[in-house]
């Protein structure tokens, strides 16, 4: 079997549950590959949870050029979080004719250009599966599965935490500050949830969707943007009259040349897909010419979900390879 070394930016949440999955499903994976995943170096401070997870704390490293630079490295997965060390990190990975997997959506969707580019550069590939919608296979089903079709329509649920929230909102009755405290304490939503609630994290999401459906690239600091933080239940019980929904979209359509986009709390009707989509759960919503409309559903976030995507951009690597 040939034996794909990995080299993993970060263990934390998605890194780890990515690792484990290697782990859970080892002989699965290696009979569909006809591969063997070794990992040989770990960009991770904390030694404790290298080893927590059963690998040999002499493969962690501090300095990231012994990862870029290695000889013994075929994949990188960044899951540091972040935006400019990553993508530093990934460009140079990429440059050296390393292939990168990310989850990092942030990251991405402020460089896509740059490590586009790296990625010719180096004849590697850059694949990103997990960085919109956590384990939902939208991406992958946009560039190949559905490659032919004009796209018209991309729309999602792409926030667990602000979906969280207003299914709390809409159908327990708590105000907006209960409902994020109880994000909170179940862990859907961050000490500072800015990013989330604020819809700076579905940009970035919006503005990778964008790139793959339509081809054009907007920065996601150039989205028109709200968030869901002066919803109040006057909003919710507004909605209910009406027979909708309140949800956060990040939503772009395309008529002619021209391509409209923004995220912000929309009216979704009782009878759309994307109104019955709860919780922390993540729909994504497509148009397509010849396809007709369809919808991705799943977990947007977690350790195992995320990592499902980020393993499973590992195995295309791999069977390319």
């Amino acid at each position: 079997m040939k034996n794909i070394r990995l080299a993993f930016l970060g263990l934390g949440t998605v890194g780890g549950g990515t690792y484990e999955i290697f782990q859970m499903n080892k002989d699965l994976i290696e009979e569909r590959t006809g591969c063997t995943f070794t990992v040989t170096k770990i960009l991770e401070m904390n030694t404790e949870r290298v080893k927590s997870l059963g690998l040999d704390p002499e493969l962690a490293v501090t300095d990231p050029a012994l990862i870029y630079d290695a000889d013994d490295v075929d994949i990188v997965i960044e899951a540091l979080g972040g935006i400019d060390f990553p993508a530093e990190v990934m460009e140079k990975s990429l440059e050296r004719g390393k292939h990168v997997v990310t989850p990092n959506k942030a990251a991405v969707a402020a460089n896509f250009d740059r490590l586009k580019a790296a990625a010719e550069r180096g004849n590697a590939e850059f694949r990103f599966e997990a960085s919109v919608g956590g384990g939902i296979p939208a991406l992958t089903s946009i560039q190949e599965a559905l490659a032919a079709n004009d796209f018209t329509e991309v729309m999602g649920i792409v926030n667990g935490t602000t979906n969280y929230i207003l299914t709390k909102m809409g159908e327990e009755g708590m105000s907006y500050e209960d409902a994020l405290s109880d994000a909170q304490a179940r862990g859907f939503a961050e000490a500072d949830p800015t990013s989330d609630v604020e819809g700076i994290d579905a940009a970035n999401k919006l503005s990778i969707l964008m790139y793959l459906c339509f081809g054009i690239y907007i920065h996601p600091n150039d989205i028109p943007r709200e968030g869901i933080t002066k919803i109040t239940m006057d909003d919710i019980a507004q909605a209910a009259e009406e027979n909708c929904k309140i949800k956060l979209i990040a939503g772009a359509e395309r008529n002619g040349d021209e391509i409209t986009y923004s995220v912000a709390p929309r009216f979704v009707p009782i009878d759309h897909p994307l109104a019955g989509v709860s919780n922390e759960f993540n729909a994504i919503y497509i148009t397509g010419n010849a396809v007709g409309e369809l919808m991705f559903y799943g977990k947007g976030a977690g350790a195992l979900p995320t990592g499902s995507a980020v393993a499973g951009d590992i195995i295309a690597i791999a069977r390319n390879m």
